[in-house]
């Protein structure tokens, strides 16, 4: 037969990830292609002892359905969490729970796209960000990313001459390039919403991995009522119980609320229930400062290893997260150092995936937070051997 898909499943671009969870499993490749956080700062232990407490004293009603907006004591949770750290003057009713950060991506676009809206990112922008968003048929628009953030005069021509529904931006360690907004730059993307009615989107997803364990101020600080917020316990506590959330305005909650229900229900309940117990007999402050103080260490010495092994290669210096981007000399190609990079054995993320319209051909993302510090030794002196070959 005919499988008659959706015209819109045309406008997905071939996602690279596939090939790229193939060549990470195989047996003696060192990745930094991946977007994992380091395995070994998963708190097992805590987590396995606060899924016991939650099983003997409420297993019950922790496997039963819930509501759409998620559970209570963990929005709550959420919403001290942005006051305390960030002065945000946060509710929970202004927070609902979703399955990972990625979720919001969807469902985001899906309350606010029609065919053919235009949508602004940067440039380079977040490949999860550009698949999510291609599913609702948008006509993007990028603005280039510098070492401070966005390029305020192409960011306000895109604003007065497109009008974008929203603009999606990561200020807090990009991903793909690590780099994060300056406080100035904050302010002013802010000041140039303003008054619109475009919607700043503020993925937050490495907000609390800054090195020096100094949170910034967040755009949403500046412009409340136009920026929405994701969050995520993936990068801080474990991906795999699928944890994140939005924080919004209350008429975009209740659109977004509606497109949740129909899609899943509610999030995984008893994770969210497990994950609050946790929270609530850890300190996730302690346990963040000491992950952080890690990644910090593991970045320092991969730029290290960069500017001592191959000079010629120019990269970013991320001031948290878990990713730097990397320019390859001239006449290099980011897909010949990817393929001959897995025959060496070290995997890299191209960059291509991360500009839509073109681009990136001549850059690699690396990522720090998986491998440990021998693995990022080996691993880069490999990846010196794949470039002078290319050279």
């Amino acid at each position: 037969m005919e499988y008659r898909f959706s015209s819109r499943m045309g406008r997905v671009p071939e996602s690279f990830l596939k090939e790229l969870f193939r060549v990470s499993s195989v047996p003696g490749v060192i990745s930094f292609a991946g977007g994992l956080p380091g395995s070994a700062y998963i708190d097992v232990a805590g987590i396995r002892e606060a899924a016991r407490e939650v099983f003997a004293e409420e297993g019950r009603t922790a496997l039963q359905y819930t509501t759409t907006d998620g559970y209570l004591p963990l929005r709550e949770f959420i919403a001290d969490r942005y006051r305390r750290r960030l002065g945000l003057p946060a509710i929970p009713e202004e927070i609902q729970i979703v399955n990972g950060s990625q979720q919001c991506l969807d469902l985001v676009a899906k309350i606010f796209l029609d065919p053919g809206d235009a949508v602004g990112m940067e440039r380079p922008g977040y490949l999860g960000a550009i698949e999510a968003f291609s599913l609702y048929e948008p006509d993007f628009y990028s603005v280039p990313l510098e070492e401070d953030g966005p390029d305020l005069a192409a960011f306000e021509s895109l604003i007065r001459g497109r009008a974008p529904k929203f603009f999606y931006g990561i200020p807090n360690s990009q991903n793909p390039s690590g780099r994060t907004y300056s406080e100035g730059k904050r302010r002013a993307v802010a000041e140039i919403l303003e008054g619109t009615d475009t919607v700043f989107y503020e993925d937050d997803a490495f907000g609390e991995l800054f090195f020096d364990g100094k949170p910034r101020v967040p755009v949403k600080r500046y412009l409340p009522e136009q920026t929405v917020i994701s969050g995520s316990f993936s990068k801080i506590v474990a991906p795999g119980m699928r944890i994140g959330w939005i924080y919004a305005p209350a008429p975009v909650l209740r659109q977004f609320n509606v497109a949740k229900q129909a899609a899943d229900l509610h999030s995984n309940f008893l994770c969210q229930v497990i994950l609050h117990r946790y929270l609530s007999t850890h300190d996730l402050d302690a346990h963040v400062a000491r992950v952080s103080a890690v990644y910090g260490e593991h970045c320092r010495l991969m730029c290290e290893l960069l500017d001592d092994l191959m000079p010629q290669v120019t990269h970013t210096n991320p001031e948290g997260g878990m990713f730097m981007t990397a320019t390859l000399p001239d006449g290099i190609s980011s897909m010949e150092v990817f393929s001959e990079g897995v025959r060496e054995g070290v995997a890299v993320l191209p960059g291509v995936p991360f500009y839509v319209g073109g681009g990136g051909e001549d850059t690699i993302r690396l990522n720090f937070s998986a491998a440990g510090e021998e693995e990022i030794v080996e691993g880069i002196h490999r990846l010196a051997r794949v470039v002078r070959r290319l050279a």
